[in-house]
């Protein structure tokens, strides 16, 4: 049985169905005790006190589910309070004209007397009070739980969900620059491209609802690699390690692409620069990104590099920033207390270290 076991509607009926059936069945429990101190006379009318107090068990059973599912509901929690103690008033009441009357028809050779009944009946009636009140009150609080847990995990998705439509359009954005880069230039690599891109669409829409396995995000974030790698040629030296993966892990979609895609957007804006070295015309290409993913024991380690102009504080547009905002934010929904995410600069390297916990 898990955690959430007062959730379950069988079980609570069972235990209902135990309590009644334990307190109805008390007098009968008790009997061979009562009957060897009760004289014969006694003994032969026994029957009618059964009969009797089957009967208060009932109006008692009345009076549990009354205060439960409607006096609190209705009087208590809208602090109508002189109204509750009226209507138990007024319910003791009728259990005393009840009780006098089944007293009367079943038990025979003895006068009924009230001050029996405030004796026996007066401090079940409170603990029946006090008992159904309980129940209400802890129900109540349960279902409220759930149901701020349920608005929560609503909540949730629906902010997941606006994370993931603002990536999106950004990634799409970048990669249609690619398509009319080698569109332009008429190049051979537009049309494998265009299928690499037609793929990488089918995995955003079909794919990420949830947890896709760490080997298709791997895929996906190689196709983009690929297609970078492909728009810049010789124009940015892109290093990457990736090693094989050890498990069948699981990780959130469209978790890692902002930060490859951080690092295209705001590496590349470097130009090869050429100098004199003696005799000889050196070729420097400043433009980097270096890549690297592993995993170990469970533990996914994942870094990207990328050279940045420290002289430069230009934004390139208003998007800027928007892909790392989000990621962070759904790292901090998704995985609260089990990843560290560093973001540094260091000697003209924009540096962005991800430790993520895959169990």
């Amino acid at each position: 049985m898990n955690g959430r076991w007062y959730t379950n509607k069988w079980l609570a009926i069972s235990l209902h169905v135990l309590f009644w059936a334990l307190l109805f069945s008390f007098p009968y429990l008790l009997r061979p005790v009562m009957s060897n101190k009760t004289v014969a006379h006694d003994h032969v009318n026994f029957g009618g006190f059964y009969y009797l107090n089957f009967a208060d068990n009932c109006m008692r059973a009345i009076l549990f589910y009354a205060n439960a599912y409607l006096f609190i509901p209705a009087l208590i929690y809208k602090r109508k309070y002189g109204q509750y103690l009226l209507a138990l008033l007024i319910v003791l009441g009728i259990m005393l004209l009840w009780d006098r009357f089944f007293f009367n028809l079943f038990v025979e050779g003895f006068s009924y007397k009230i001050i029996n009944f405030f004796a026996f009946n007066v401090p079940f009636f409170f603990f029946i009070v006090i008992a159904s009140a309980a129940f209400r009150i802890i129900r109540d609080r349960i279902e409220e739980d759930q149901r701020n847990k349920e608005r929560e995990t609503e909540n949730l998705k629906t902010e997941l969900s606006f994370l993931r439509s603002q990536v999106s359009p950004h990634f799409l954005f970048n990669i249609m620059n690619n398509m009319v880069s080698l569109a332009r230039k008429k190049s051979d690599l537009l049309e494998p491209s265009l299928i690499r891109l037609s793929a990488l669409l089918r995995y955003m829409l079909y794919e990420t609802d949830e947890k896709v396995s760490l080997q298709k995000e791997i895929e996906y974030l190689q196709s983009y690699i690929e297609l970078q790698r492909q728009r810049f040629g010789n124009n940015v030296k892109i290093n990457t390690c990736i090693d094989a993966i050890e498990n069948s892990y699981t990780i959130e979609p469209m978790l890692l692409i902002p930060f490859v895609e951080n690092a295209f957007k705001h590496g590349t804006s470097f130009v090869s620069v050429s100098k004199i070295e003696g005799s000889d015309l050196v070729l420097y290409n400043l433009a980097e990104i270096n890549i690297k993913l592993t995993t170990e024991h469970g533990i996914l380690k994942f870094s990207v590099e990328n050279r940045y102009d420290e002289r430069s504080s230009e934004t390139k547009d208003k998007t800027s920033g928007i892909g790392l905002a989000n990621v962070k934010r759904r790292l901090n929904l998704l995985y609260q207390n089990q990843h560290t995410l560093h973001v540094e600069k260091n000697g003209g390297w924009f540096i962005v270290s991800l430790q993520l916990n895959l169990h």
